[in-house]
């Protein structure tokens, strides 16, 4: 068959592999393992998101950010249905669609979580279904922020990429579970010439499971 029409079985399963060990690498707490079964990834094909992460890192590079700063991890994103999950993947993650405003302003920025088994304020119930988007990320300069319960957000801070939790730190096991996903999420924007990005571009789908 032409390339491309028929993925080979090996290699749609090499990507769940792959996928599976990113989320079980990326767990908050080890028993996490036992409770999770994924059955189907697809790798996001989109070399614009893949560009612009690059152009990013270059750009970063430049302005002297450390290779730590460059480097690439993953964040995630838990959708109910498979609609959202393609849709953000065709149209990249962008500001005003989060419902949390803890860490900065939703619009200005986006939230990702840290934790692939920390995804929702609520506490995975069994029999619970979903997808979860898996993006790599570029956090930059990071600034740990206090958390703010006003509705007088807190900004994009001038000079970094990301805000985290002060208090991110000191998650364990005896943190409720909305507390350890609040705490865990990734703020994260970008600022071009004093005018916010849409889309930042430091985060770019990669799969979806």
């Amino acid at each position: 068959p032409p390339p491309g029409l028929h993925p080979e079985p090996e290699e749609s399963s090499s990507l769940l592999q792959t996928a599976v060990s990113v989320l079980q690498s990326s767990y908050l707490d080890c028993t996490s393992r036992d409770g999770f079964q994924y059955s189907q990834a697809s790798l996001v094909e989109n070399n614009v998101f893949l560009n612009e992460l690059k152009a990013f890192a270059q750009a970063k590079e430049a302005a002297g950010y450390s290779q730590e700063e460059l480097e690439e991890t993953f964040a995630f994103l838990l959708f109910d249905n498979e609609e959202e999950a393609k849709e953000v993947c065709q149209t990249g993650l962008r500001i005003n669609t989060s419902s949390i405003s803890t860490l900065g302003d939703p619009a200005k920025g986006v939230y990702l979580s840290k934790y692939a088994d920390c995804l929702h304020p609520r506490p995975w119930y069994h029999g619970k279904s979903g997808y979860i988007v898996i993006f790599k990320l570029i956090k930059g300069k990071v600034k740990a922020v206090c958390e703010n319960y006003t509705t007088s957000y807190t900004c994009p801070s001038p000079g970094y990429d990301c805000h985290v939790a002060v208090s991110g730190n000191n998650i364990s096991s005896k943190t409720s579970h909305f507390q350890a996903f609040e705490l865990s999420q990734y703020y994260v924007y970008e600022v071009l010439d004093g005018c916010v990005a849409e889309r930042p571009r430091q985060i770019c789908p990669y799969i979806v499971i």
